[in-house]
């Protein structure tokens, strides 16, 4: 695995930019020095590696001291003899100093020896303030002349061109050291040099010798300092997904972990990264180093550390004050060398946290078994005795540590009732989870919890599918059929198994949905009518629709509809009614409306908030699915509200809605909001990652190289992800998109075929998502058999026609079975598509098919701004091909403006690329004649290029010799800043400047 240090740099273009205008001060004939802080391993090593290269790169000479811990007694000067050396080994390079008695000492190890009195003043350390002038004073002993010698070197090195010296780690610096910087910074003024000093922000606790000496330099005009923050967690992620791409990479979960431990940090994040290769959980040597710190602290200090990291991230006064039994004021001093040497630092509210969680983690690490069991049965003690000291996760989490099983459990479940009144179904599932596990292991958990086994596992199976864990919520209600056993209470059973089969149909099992509902159904009987027996009858219409049992679903249906009027069960009759309406595609979309809104109406007065989300679901598929787009986005942003409100935006519709959401304000042209909503959360469900996906369609679109990255990452989540089709098809459809736009019709044609597969073996009768793939596809295949046309070749354009035909195989064949099952009720976008492939079909054959792609921009005018602009696109094509240039430029212009207004770059570059061919009038696009480019001659090798012509064969066709061939080539290829003689024909198409004949 490369270290981070070897990585490129990620993070920190602003910080390296100060740094070089520093050195570009330098440069100028201005002195100027730069003061680096940051805490170990932020990056100022990297960061300073960074500036060397730039400044060398730059003619600056670099001149590197660094200081090293020694303890108490250093070495002096070390920094100063480590930077000079090498000017001591080419003496030429300041010839008048190179007889300085002064510095042969230094540099021989020697330094100059000084009177006692002058001895005295090494010992004070100069601490007495600098002067507000140019020139330094400092106490007249046998440093002078160093002193002075050191700077005369410096500025005899600056005469021969700008000096850069940086000085890493002066935290560890000698004392004679820090008074030979300070002595240097205030001499050095009008001289071409820059002095860039990094020290360790977290090592200077408030007695350091460095920070009166820092107080003083950041007075000088030409100092300034710039600390050094941690990195973005964007910049971490970056770095993170480099430090292990070398070993295969981590799973996205891992990088978001390691990016979350390591704080910015880019030290701790390539020691996360090795332990996380290794299967370590925090690795040896980054716990070393960390503790090295907390070591060297007193005892009191030691176990006030001991005790906050037992009891949390942050942690009160009173706590440790009462857990540790520390009088007042040892417990104060303690918690003074705490916060002064930078280990605990004082949050806005009072409580003390660790300076970094890593810290807190390696203390936890170092404590043995008992120590942490006795601190945290005490903490747990504490909390119990104070109700509002903590929460009920907290005394939770402690009383499971201590070995407290039973005080857990109630305290877990107490914590999950927390979450749930606020709204966050993630945690109530966690702590719901933490109770399920000591279930086996306290004796009266069934009356501590106030319900069974089973009512929790359903319990907890509802907050997992709250919080998009649908996998998890499946595993857990057969679980609870488990538990239940086949004697079990039927009407208990019947229950778990139509909520198994809701969760399993959103994981894309229909089948067996269908098989839990029937089971539910044989488990209650129908009269008299229960609440179980119509629930059970709800689901039961839905899964059969899905399968294709209609008879039986009728059947179902009515008699949950009348069971739910009956016993007044409107979440059940909302239910089923919106069953009905997505089973019955063509009815009157008044009716429709009519019924949702019905539908919506009872599902809150039922207070039944998953049923309301399906309602507001349907209510914008069915306006998108007729091509209403702003009355979807209407119903979306309601939904996504009303979710965000009620704390489950990432349960099964929310999740929908939003996707459909930033698919929707896609198609509607605003892109830059469809790509916030797919970004809006950095962690968000693996169940509805098919949203962040969905933001693909808006970066290829616009040619943003972030598409790569993120159909990668898209695309090492489905084989997790089996039964998640929407992610598969919005993935595909995005690299399909890209594959096109790079000319990549093989990749196109081949991601095409293999998801049009999958699609049809999971939506048997209704996949028509394949002809939006499909017509991606033949677009690229359409492009690659011009080209072999263009060319003669007559194999490739066998293989192409080939390809093509069998990708517009699968799309009319997919309508035909949609058809055949549902007759002729294809929404607006689907019969858009199916315009697009017929065009695009006729193109792949050489066909210059005008009424098509008028149907297919017709078609689009629906309300999806991109592809009906890109209809126009190939439409103003075809309008060429036909020699109708007035109308092409018409449908050209238009394509443009929206090329343009969406950022859409490829589409834009293809349709100027377009207008330059075909000398049409597009605003802002200069069309350049031929003969303001090129030589007449030049023009006929450019038209033999273009034909695959060698340069013997175009010195013969033009009579002219080989070599004189191969000057026109070059000058060709000079004039279009091409590499070769390919790109030279590409750039000369695209700027239309291939001769026509």
């Amino acid at each position: 695995m490369p270290r981070w240090d070897d990585a490129p740099m990620v993070g920190r273009a602003a910080e390296l930019a100060r740094l070089m205008a520093a050195v570009d001060r330098a440069a100028a004939g201005r002195s100027s020095a730069v003061l680096l802080a940051g805490d170990a391993g932020v990056g100022k090593t990297r960061l300073l590696d960074e500036l060397i290269a730039s400044a060398t790169a730059r003619g600056v000479r670099v001149l590197t001291g660094h200081c090293v811990d020694l303890g108490e007694v250093g070495l002096p000067y070390l920094p100063f003899l480590d930077l000079l050396r090498p000017v001591a080994a080419e003496p030429e390079l300041a010839p008048s100093s190179a007889g300085n008695p002064a510095l042969a000492a230094l540099l021989a190890g020697r330094p100059p020896s000084v009177p006692p009195v002058a001895m005295a003043a090494e010992n004070a350390d100069l601490s007495r303030p600098l002067p507000h002038r140019a020139s330094p004073q400092p106490v007249d002993d046998g440093r002078l002349q160093l002193f002075e010698s050191v700077a005369g070197l410096i500025c005899e090195l600056a005469r021969r061109g700008p000096l850069l010296i940086v000085l890493e780690d002066v935290h560890w610096a000698d004392r004679s050291s820090r008074d030979l910087l300070r002595y240097l910074l205030a001499r050095l003024v009008d001289e071409p040099v820059a002095v860039v000093v990094s020290y360790r922000a977290d090592d200077l606790h408030r007695r350091h010798p460095l920070r009166p000496l820092l107080a003083e330099l950041v007075r000088l005009p030409a100092v300034e300092r710039l600390e050094l923050a941690p990195l973005p967690d964007a910049a971490v992620a970056e770095l993170v997904r480099v430090l292990a791409a070398s070993a295969g990479g981590l799973p996205e979960s891992r990088v978001e972990d390691v990016v979350a431990r390591a704080e910015g940090n880019a030290f701790y994040a390539e020691e996360l990264v090795a332990a996380g290769l290794h299967g370590e959980a925090l690795p040896l040597a980054l716990t070393d180093v960390l503790l090295a710190r907390v070591e060297q602290r007193t005892p009191a200090a030691q176990q006030v550390l001991r005790i906050a990291a037992v009891a949390g991230r942050r942690v009160r006064h009173e706590l440790l004050a009462a857990v540790g039994e520390t009088a007042p004021g040892e417990l104060e001093e303690a918690l003074a060398e705490a916060v002064h040497h930078h280990l605990l630092v004082v949050s806005d509210d009072g409580r003390y946290r660790f300076r970094h969680a890593l810290l807190r983690e390696a203390v936890l690490a170092d404590l043995l078994p008992g120590e942490r069991v006795r601190l945290h049965a005490a903490i747990a003690g504490y909390l119990a005795a104070h109700p509002g000291a903590g929460t009920a996760a907290e005394r939770a989490h402690h009383a499971r540590e201590s070995n407290d099983l039973p005080g857990a459990f109630s305290a877990s479940l107490e914590a999950a009732e927390a979450a749930r009144r606020v709204g966050a179904p993630s945690e109530q599932q966690q702590h719901l989870e933490a109770a399920l596990a000591l279930w086996a292991v306290v004796p009266d958990a069934a009356e501590r919890a106030g319900r069974d086994q089973v009512a929790l596992m359903t319990e907890t199976a509802a907050a997992s599918r709250a919080a998009g864990e649908l996998h998890r919520a499946v595993a857990l209600l057969r679980s609870a059929l488990q538990v239940l056993g086949p004697d079990g209470n039927p009407v208990a059973r019947a229950r778990v198994h139509y909520t198994l089969a809701q969760a399993m149909v959103r994981v894309e099992d229909v089948s067996g949905g269908y098989r839990e509902s029937a089971a539910a159904m044989a488990l209650v009987p129908a009269q008299p009518p229960s609440e179980a027996r119509t629930w059970a009858a709800a689901t039961h219409a839905r899964m059969s629709y899905a399968v294709g049992a209609m008879e039986e679903a009728e059947a179902a249906a009515e008699e949950a509809l009348a069971a739910a009027d009956a016993l007044g069960l409107d979440g059940a009759w909302s239910d089923i009614a919106v069953t009905q309406v997505r089973a019955r595609p063509g009815a009157d979309p008044a009716e429709v409306r009519a019924r949702l809104d019905e539908a919506l109406g009872r599902a809150r007065r039922s207070g039944d908030v998953d049923v309301e989300m399906r309602v507001l679901f349907n209510l914008a598929t069915t306006a998108f699915e007729a091509g209403r787009i702003d009355e979807a986005l209407d119903w979306t942003r309601r939904g996504t509200e009303r979710a965000r409100d009620l704390g489950i935006e990432w349960s099964y519709y929310p999740a929908e809605l939003r996707h459909l959401q930033v698919t929707a304000l896609y198609m509607a042209g605003d892109w830059d909001e469809s790509l916030a909503e797919a970004d809006l959360l950095a962690r968000i469900p693996e169940m509805a990652a098919h949203v962040r996906a969905a933001g693909l369609l808006v970066l290829v679109g616009r040619g943003d190289p972030a598409a790569r990255e993120r159909i990668d990452w898209a695309r090492g989540l489905i084989p997790r992800l089996s039964a998640h089709i929407l992610l598969d098809l919005v993935t595909a459809g995005s690299e399909i998109d890209l594959a096109a736009w790079q000319g990549d019709a093989g990749t196109a044609v081949a991601v095409a075929l293999a998801t049009c597969r999958r699609l049809q073996q999971v939506w048997p009768d209704d996949h028509l998502g394949v002809l939006r793939l499909v017509g991606t596809a033949l677009a690229a295949v359409a492009d690659a058999a011009a080209d072999a046309r263009r060319d003669g070749d007559t194999p490739a354009v066998d293989r192409w026609t080939g390809a093509g035909r069998e990708l517009a195989g699968a799309a009319r064949s997919a309508v035909e079975i949609y058809r055949r099952s549902w007759g002729d009720t294809m929404g607006v976008e689907a019969t858009a598509w199916e315009a697009r492939v017929e065009a695009e079909a006729a193109r792949l054959e050489g066909t210059v098919a005008l009424g098509l792609w008028r149907a297919a921009v017709d078609a689009f005018g629906f309300g999806h701004v991109y592809e009906q602009a890109r209809s126009r696109w190939r439409l103003a094509e075809a309008l060429l091909a036909a020699g109708d240039r007035v109308a092409a430029a018409v449908e050209g212009r238009a394509a443009h403006e929206v090329a343009v207004r969406l950022g859409a770059v490829p589409l834009r570059t293809a349709v100027e690329g377009l207008a330059r061919r075909g000398r049409l009038d597009l605003p802002g696009v200069r069309v350049v004649e031929l003969s303001a480019v090129l030589t007449p001659r030049e023009a006929e090798v450019l038209r033999l290029l273009a034909l695959g012509r060698t340069n013997r064969q175009i010195g013969a066709e033009l009579y002219i010799s080989e070599k004189t061939a191969s000057v026109h080539v070059s000058n060709i290829l000079a004039k279009f800043g091409a590499g070769g003689r390919t790109e030279a024909v590409a750039i000369a198409a695209q700027r239309g400047l291939l001769p026509t004949s």
